[in-house]
């Protein structure tokens, strides 16, 4: 990337936070800003770097973070939350003063978990800088992630090794602010605790066809990896084990979800694969469970996809660029498959076999 296209990077952390949420959840004492660097170096160029904290109670960070060219801003000695409202205050007054006095800077890097921010990014975004969250997860609000341009779970980022995690009161305290990850304490296996390969294919894909309706041209990589954050702030394609999104894209190539086309300064096309066998095999499949489940009365669209996992549990209509059930009903429906009617009673569509499902 030409120079004058860099991300011009400022880098403020709420050093206090990251701290002792590394501390608490992954035993890292003193906190490794090594992986924090790295991080924001593939990103662009880091031009201002500031902790804030009572830098007495932090003697060995002190030493890691001025190795690390990091300007330690010393907060008064106080007590309590006059002591934290004094540091998240400052922070946002430096952060606000600096978008207006260096224009070049273009990205804001956040080092908090602390909803109180929030305000503070939405400001930065209306004046036009690219805010980027970093925290630690099990001590981040989940209200912070979904108003940055990115966020960064400091234990996704390489290089970090945590330790085994200590649960403390603190811990237990904070996490009944809801964090952005929640583990599944319900037993039904909330998909959203733990990433899949299945959930990023669907993501990747209804993110790949909204733009291919949007663009109506040739989708690239990276304008695919950017959308895909604005849906998901705390995406990264490292928590799937890949180093990068490119190589993301070849796996899942790989597995026929999508198709990698001519690249430009290394930057590819993606589309949908030519998969008419299997686009058929899914219209056979949805011509007999609606053959077999319409005698037994009235269809509805709403339990189809239901019934149609039960029979393949790894269907999915986004695997051939339909951007929803209905959609995928539709095409169905144009070629004689099954047939549409919509019931104004129930709000919903009713199934029927079509004149081609015999």
């Amino acid at each position: 990337m030409p120079p004058d296209d860099e991300e011009r990077i400022a880098l403020f952390l709420d050093y206090e936070n990251l701290a002792i949420g590394a501390r608490e959840a992954l035993g890292a004492s003193p906190l490794d800003f090594r992986p924090i660097a790295d991080a924001l170096a593939a990103r662009g160029r880091v031009v201002v770097r500031r902790a804030y904290a009572d830098w007495s109670s932090f003697a060995d960070d002190r030493r890691e973070l001025t190795r690390n060219h990091v300007e330690l801003i010393e907060i008064p000695q106080r007590m309590g939350v006059v002591r934290k409202n004094a540091a998240d205050i400052k922070m946002a007054v430096d952060a606000v003063e600096l978008c207006f006095e260096r224009d070049y800077v273009t990205t804001f890097v956040l080092g908090t978990g602390d909803s109180d921010f929030t305000p503070l990014v939405h400001k930065l975004r209306e004046l036009n800088r690219r805010v980027i969250g970093l925290g630690i997860e099990a001590s981040t609000s989940a209200l912070l992630p979904p108003a940055c341009d990115e966020f960064l779970f400091y234990e996704r980022l390489e290089g970090v090794e945590p330790n085994a995690p200590k649960q403390t009161r603190t811990t237990r305290r904070r996490r009944t602010e809801k964090p952005a990850v929640e583990a599944d304490t319900d037993g039904q296996g909330d998909e959203t605790a733990r990433p899949t390969e299945a959930d990023l294919g669907v993501l990747v894909t209804q993110t790949l066809s909204g733009l291919e309706r949007s663009t109506g041209g040739p989708v690239l990589a990276s304008m695919l990896k950017r959308t895909i954050l604005r849906r998901d702030p705390t995406f990264s394609e490292t928590t799937y084990g890949f180093r990068g999104f490119v190589e993301l894209l070849r796996h899942l190539a790989d597995r026929g979800v999508v198709e990698l086309g001519a690249a430009t300064n290394g930057d590819p096309t993606v589309g949908f694969p030519q998969q008419a066998e299997d686009r058929d095999a899914a219209f056979a499949l949805l011509r007999s469970v609606v053959d077999k489940l319409s005698a037994r009365g009235p269809l509805h669209l709403s339990g189809l996809k239901n019934q149609l996992r039960k029979a393949q549990p790894d269907f999915s209509e986004k695997r051939f660029g339909y951007g929803g059930f209905l959609q995928f009903n539709k095409a169905a429906a144009q070629r004689g498959i099954v047939e549409l009617e919509f019931d104004p009673e129930a709000d919903d569509y009713i199934v029927r076999p079509g004149a081609n499902s015999a």
